[in-house]
């Protein structure tokens, strides 16, 4: 008797899990398969299938997703199933739907969907957050307030775009970036920004919509731009005082304004309802009149400011104007760890004469040599033959890509050392936006990079970068790893970093020296990260010296205490 209930203990308890995991099987495909077209959240689909790939089935632990298991791991085939085909689980959202939809699982961080939904920002729906447009001034749609502005300046079509002349925006306190999303199609982009506040993770949710963005604050340093990089300013209900330490925060966006610049404020002291509005009101305008700005446009709730296109107005004040000129001496340009002061940038002489920044408009801005070009003592020669040259770097690039990728794999792009921003122009025809860094050490050419009609940003990578984890699809690393060799920083801990920001499956592209790719191959079992493609001076003639082409991509893998926090 002993002998018989001990043989059908085991045998009841094989056939309860044969049960469980069909059950689990037909859950999976169920779940999966009815999905939006088959779309599935990244960490649903690659947790399951994880887990039924090597955790539970006695592989690493710490193992990558999709790794190949051996023999014994795999399930079986009931006869007559020898062409069965596995279906696939289509994973994240691409642009341009990731717009307005974003799995939850990705950024579970609810808060502002339940304190902002009456507005517009963002919903909760099912497993997905959807953004239909909304801002709190804008409930009906970024796109009918943008408008709206556009109409209100007299532009063509109610295109923001003015025909090309206004390209690159800066958006001051942007919640969920909308506002930044919706300009894309009319070819303007902006740096969205934000600080990690009260209203939690604004651009981590900007960054997984695919829109430009950059996590900082209007406090007391430079923002790290440098002078004459926007076209056009706004803040709506940005929750900032404007009027605060002698209107430092409006003077440094005069900084950031290019000549006859616009700056559009949606506020309720734009209107005036109360005495406290009433005062803000009447402040602030004294305040912009003493700068030089001037109203092109007032309506409902909405002001729009020009700054003026000479120092003519600046001269002309009378003795003893507050705010001052800025001191001679000091640098508009100069802005990694700078303070903010309390005084007005004036124009270059160039800009003076000019009555303006002398760009062409978009498109054509993006290969034409910019006036600032001379500041280097660049020629039109050496702008030509940078972008010839990124070009042909470009094209190599991707033909080392191109098995692992298709037209929208990439969406938010890093160029960590842009120098011109060449590299980021040659993208022009992808379906992707570009961070172009400019090393805080260097010659100041973001200014370039701004004045071709892109965007970016100062930085010391010995730091971290001011952005969240996992927010940018592909990182182009041009002697990085050389550079901070010579100050003294650890490599590892830039690997490190650059893991931090790229997402899973993204890719990294390090151009460097022999020795520095050697130093990297080290770590790659370490980091998760395998290797995709090289490339020397044999295959890629534009090396240069000792110079290499290292392409890695990341793997997507759960350590096993994320395994267990999902049993």
């Amino acid at each position: 008797m002993m002998r018989g209930r001990a043989d059908g203990a085991p045998r009841k308890r094989l056939l309860t899990s044969v049960s469980i995991v069909a059950v689990l099987l037909v859950f999976l495909y169920v779940y999966f398969g009815s999905k939006s077209g088959g779309e599935s959240a990244l960490e649903y689909g690659s947790r399951s299938l994880r887990k039924l790939g090597s955790s539970y089935l006695g592989g690493d632990e710490d193992g990558d997703l999709g790794t190949k298991q051996d023999d014994s791991a795999k399930f079986s085939l009931e006869d007559g199933e020898d062409g069965f085909v596995a279906k696939s689980f289509p994973v994240p959202i691409k642009w341009p739907k990731s717009r307005d939809e974003v799995w939850k699982a990705n950024i579970p961080h609810t808060h502002l969907a339940h304190e902002k939904s009456d507005q517009n920002w963002m919903v909760e729906k099912g497993e997905k957050i959807v953004f239909p447009g909304g801002g709190t001034h804008f409930h009906t749609g970024a796109d009918k307030y943008i408008a709206s502005i556009a109409n209100m300046l007299n532009f063509s079509n109610n295109n923001l775009n003015n025909e090309g002349n206004i390209r690159t925006v800066l958006d001051v306190g942007c919640g969920v970036a909308s506002f930044g999303g919706y300009l894309l199609s009319s070819n303007i982009i902006a740096m969205s920004l934000a600080p990690n506040d009260v209203h939690q993770n604004q651009i981590q949710f900007a960054l997984e919509r695919g829109i430009p963005a950059y996590l900082g604050v209007l406090g007391t340093k430079r923002l790290p731009y440098p002078s004459r990089s926007f076209e056009f300013a706004h803040c709506s209900r940005c929750r900032i005082d404007w009027l605060q330490r002698d209107g430092i925060l409006l003077l440094e966006l005069d900084r950031l304004l290019k000549p006859g610049g616009y700056f559009a404020y949606s506020s309720p002291e734009a209107y005036a309802q109360d005495d406290e509005d009433l005062r803000i009101w009447r402040e602030m305008s004294a305040l912009v009149e003493r700068m030089c700005w001037r109203i092109a446009e007032k309506r409902n709730q909405t002001v729009i400011w020009v700054k003026p296109l000479t120092n003519d107005c600046y001269m002309e004040r009378p003795p003893g104007t507050q705010p001052p000129l800025c001191q001679s001496d000091d640098d508009p340009d100069a802005v990694w760890g700078v303070k903010m002061e309390a005084c007005i940038s004036r124009y270059s002489d160039h800009d003076h004469r000019s009555r303006g920044s002398g760009l062409a408009p978009w498109p054509a801005r993006l290969t034409a040599p910019p006036p600032r070009l001379a500041d280097f003592g660049y020629s039109s020669e050496m702008w030509e033959k940078d972008m010839q040259l990124w070009q042909r770097r470009v094209e190599n690039y991707w033909n080392l890509l191109s098995p692992k990728i298709s037209s929208d794999t990439l969406r938010n792009v890093m160029d960590m050392k842009a120098n011109m921003g060449s590299f980021g122009a040659a993208l022009k025809d992808k379906n992707v936006w570009v961070m172009n860094v400019v090393p805080e050490d260097g010659p100041n050419t973001l200014k370039l990079v701004y004045d071709r009609g892109l965007i970016g940003t100062i930085h010391n990578w010995c730091e971290a970068f001011s952005t969240y984890p996992r927010t940018y699809d592909l990182l182009h690393a041009w002697s990085v790893f050389s550079d901070i060799e010579k100050k003294g920083c650890s490599g590892e801990d830039l690997l490190l970093e650059m893991d931090r920001i790229l997402r899973p499956t993204g890719f990294v592209i390090i151009r460097d020296k022999q020795p520095v790719i050697e130093f990297v191959k080290k770590y790659l079992g370490a980091m998760h990260w395998e290797a995709v493609g090289t490339a020397d001076s044999t295959s890629d003639p534009d090396q240069e010296g000792d110079e290499l082409v290292f392409v890695i991509q990341k793997k997507l893998w759960l350590t096993s205490e994320s395994l267990r926090d999902t049993e």
